[in-house]
């Protein structure tokens, strides 16, 4: 008998209703359960959904409770409080405590065996969080970490380049915040490296790193000053990741994932697939990106320790 794939996403808002669209449209889960505060939000989005069914692989979807998400595969954790024009993700942390204290224990309670994919932001802080509260094994406990950021990079290099965003071979690793950066020692198009690529193409390599590196990092900022929030962009990289697991693909992700001799959460490229990471994958860091990733990881480590977990 073929297994069915259970999903369930907490938190209705822009980026649960955006990421609740691409996991249907994927086909991948028969089964999507859309919890939030806000019952009658979580309705109208499944609802709304729902209603294209004749244009969807069968699936299920629906509004609920917390009990409604029994035995789920997958519980992708999108609620919290949103970001704020010229706010950081990092400031969001004392918002946030609160609502995953009274929310992981639920999950917990009704699927034992899924795995959690946490979204809010700050992701890296979050999934810390959701770890220490949930009990479960960290590699059942994973933030979306830099996936999208990597897709930045991608997006921004395939523009200047004019060619695909999927044949360029790179990621962006560290916090999901401000700190993060690419790794340009690593990143290659097609068979090329980007200083042969780069070089081929009469680009100046330095200014181009530079203007990428601030790309990136400033997208999000722009899109939320422009429109308020971001969801379709973090919506679809939500889908990839549910894709590696559910398929288990083993395929490389720049997840957000535990550290336990540093005891934090960030990214790095990741093995993925059913019982979510599998282990990590990094190249030899250059002497910059070693001092990059280290201060990445004390941005983090300095948040953490202001935890109260009471």
């Amino acid at each position: 008998m073929k297994r069915a794939n259970k999903v369930s996403i907490i938190g209705a808002g822009f980026v649960g209703s955006a990421t609740t669209l691409a996991v249907s449209e994927s086909g991948l889960a028969s089964n999507i359960v859309l919890v939030d505060i806000n019952k009658e939000k979580a309705q109208g989005e499944a609802l709304d959904i729902a209603h294209g069914a004749a244009f969807l692989k069968a699936t299920e979807i629906t509004a609920g409770d917390y009990k409604d998400t029994k035995d789920s595969d997958i519980v992708i954790i999108t609620a919290g409080v949103g970001q704020k024009d010229g706010e950081t993700r990092l400031d969001l942390i004392n918002k946030n405590l609160s609502i995953f204290k009274t929310m992981i224990p639920q999950i917990v309670r009704y699927s034992p065996n899924a795995i959690l994919l946490v979204v809010s932001n700050p992701v890296d802080i979050l999934t810390y969080i959701t770890y220490k509260l949930s009990g479960f094994p960290a590699n059942r406990v994973i933030g979306s970490g830099t996936v999208l950021d990597t897709s930045r990079l991608q997006y921004n290099l395939a523009r200047i380049f004019d060619i695909d965003a999927r044949s360029i071979h790179g990621y962006i690793i560290g916090e999901h915040g401000d700190s993060e950066f690419p790794v340009w020692s690593a990143l290659s198009i097609g068979p090329l490296s980007i200083d042969e690529y780069a070089k081929r193409e009469n680009v100046e390599l330095d200014e181009l790193k530079k203007t990428v590196t601030e790309a990136v990092k400033h997208s999000a900022y722009e899109i939320i000053r422009k429109k308020g929030y971001t969801n379709y962009a973090i919506g679809l990289a939500v889908r990839r990741i549910v894709e590696a697991i559910l398929r288990d693909e083993k395929t490389i992700l720049t997840i957000s994932t535990y550290n336990p001799i540093e005891d934090i959460y960030y990214s790095v490229p990741n093995i993925v697939g059913r019982t979510g990471q599998i282990m990590k994958v990094c190249p030899e860091f250059n002497e910059l990106e070693v001092e990059q990733l280290a201060k990445s990881k004390k941005v983090l480590k300095d948040v953490i320790s202001k935890i109260d977990f009471k």
